[in-house]
């Protein structure tokens, strides 16, 4: 959950006139959310066995969307409103180093605001029962479906390479990389469940 304060402690995504009662500030920063969040997942799903829970099709916020009500898309507005504004990013993994994934969260929604992006359509249908054609004319995407997609994501994105600064992200990206590496190149026991028994 993630939400910005003045100085004064009033809630910077809180507009009481405004559409949702959510202020510009906060649709800037849900925009630099779904902009980035396919470049941070490596950061937010930095294991080979995160990519076993964000498959389409099931539970898992996987499709890269936004809703106030909807419990389907990858960002969630909960219904509190004034101090307690905020956004719900849900994709985050329990094996995540959570300074790592705040500070690529916050850089990634602080962009936004910075360049003023506008983030698409809010989808109030349930994604998990739409057709490659439905997310296709809602423009929804999908996150990386590996780690080796997510870091060769990660790796392109100026901004989150920024909010983890040169050494972290050098360390990280080399550390995942070979991760991945001895995954691809060990045998499992599904292989041979799956194989050696057809011998």
């Amino acid at each position: 959950n993630v939400s910005l304060f003045h100085e004064d402690g009033t809630n910077a995504f809180y507009n009481p006139e405004g559409e949702l009662q959510l202020s510009e500030t906060a649709y800037h920063f849900l925009a630099g959310i779904l902009t980035h969040v396919r470049n941070f997942t490596a950061v937010s799903n930095p294991t080979v066995n995160s990519y076993k829970r964000l498959v389409p099709g099931y539970e898992a916020p996987v499709y890269v969307a936004w809703s106030p009500s909807n419990r389907s898309p990858l960002v969630r507005v909960p219904a509190s409103r004034g101090l307690g504004t905020r956004l719900e990013v849900r994709s985050v993994d329990p094996s995540a180093n959570p300074y790592l994934a705040l500070a690529a969260i916050l850089a990634s929604g602080l962009d936004g605001v910075k360049n003023k992006l506008t983030p698409p359509a809010s989808v109030e249908e349930n994604i998990f029962e739409m057709n490659q054609e439905e997310l296709d004319a809602h423009h929804i995407t999908s996150l990386p479906g590996s780690l080796s997609e997510a870091l060769q994501l990660l790796e392109d994105d100026a901004v989150v390479k920024a909010a983890l600064g040169h050494h972290i992200f050098e360390k990280f990206v080399a550390a995942k990389h070979a991760e991945y590496d001895e995954y691809r190149l060990s045998v499992h026991e599904w292989e041979l469940r799956r194989y050696m028994s057809l011998l």
